[in-house]
């Protein structure tokens, strides 16, 4: 396909997969739950943070971990003690993520919303900075704090390459204005032009099919070669494209 074919292509399944439909069968379903800003962001962190895997068994168990938070995950955060979570030692989240990695997420959250209004503060970009390479590291560097506990693992570092699937789809999630209603774009300080593609299985195999990308490793450097040809397909939405590549190779259509 030429550049011109490609861009209609893509616009087209973007167009076809951005739908209220998407959020059925997507974890974005559970932050769509609620209402309050804050909910919002809790409920839409925790669950990108477990999204690896079966789609049904990340929303089965985000839910498991907004029951937990008694479907109010704001007041949660605010009130919780300690002793509160004494009960998730030992406990079964989601895969490699335990009850004790759960525990010290909220923990971290309670920290942050102590000093913020709203996550959004710790994932600003600066001047001359063309992507979330840095801002993704200073919030991973500003979560984790100073305790360093095996938690860690959880929240990915584009310093050692990642390509911060789990943390860009956040982002999409919380940054991107979407006239469809899927993505929530509650955060006003953060352009959308900025955001890559959430460089996963689907999004990197579908990549390399149509020759977006040519590194076969689902890394940074893929993510900022990616940039280079979305953002020339639609400089201000280059995230929309998330819909196209996971849609197309989720369902198997190309």
């Amino acid at each position: 396909m030429t550049f011109s074919e490609l861009k209609t292509f893509l616009d087209e399944k973007a167009d076809f997969y951005n739908n209220l439909d998407f959020i059925e069968n997507d974890p974005i379903q559970i932050p769509h739950r609620f209402s309050l800003k804050q909910d919002v962001e809790i409920a839409g962190f925790l669950a990108a943070t477990i999204s690896w895997g079966n789609r049904k068994s990340i929303i089965n168990d985000a839910e498991k971990m907004m029951d937990f938070m008694g479907n109010s995950p704001y007041d949660f955060v605010k009130n919780v003690s300690e002793k509160d979570l004494e009960i998730l030692e030992g406990k079964s989240i989601h895969r490699t993520f335990n009850g004790e990695d759960f525990r010290e997420f909220i923990l971290n959250l309670k920290r942050i919303y102590i000093a913020h209004d709203s996550m959004e503060s710790l994932f600003l970009m600066r001047e001359n900075e063309e992507n979330f390479y840095h801002a993704l590291e200073r919030f991973r560097q500003d979560f984790i704090g100073e305790n360093v506990h095996r938690s860690r693992k959880h929240v990915s570092s584009t310093y050692k390459n990642s390509s911060a699937k789990r943390l860009m789809m956040f982002l999409r999630w919380m940054v991107r204005k979407d006239r469809k209603g899927v993505d929530f774009g509650i955060w006003e300080n953060i352009g959308q032009q900025y955001l890559s593609v959430p460089l996963d299985v689907h999004t990197g195999n579908i990549s390399r099919k149509l020759n977006l990308v040519q590194r076969k490793q689902n890394d940074w450097k893929t993510v900022e070669e990616m940039d280079l040809v979305l953002r020339k397909f639609n400089a201000e939405d280059p995230a929309k494209y998330d819909f196209a590549l996971f849609g197309l190779g989720v369902s198997k259509d190309f």
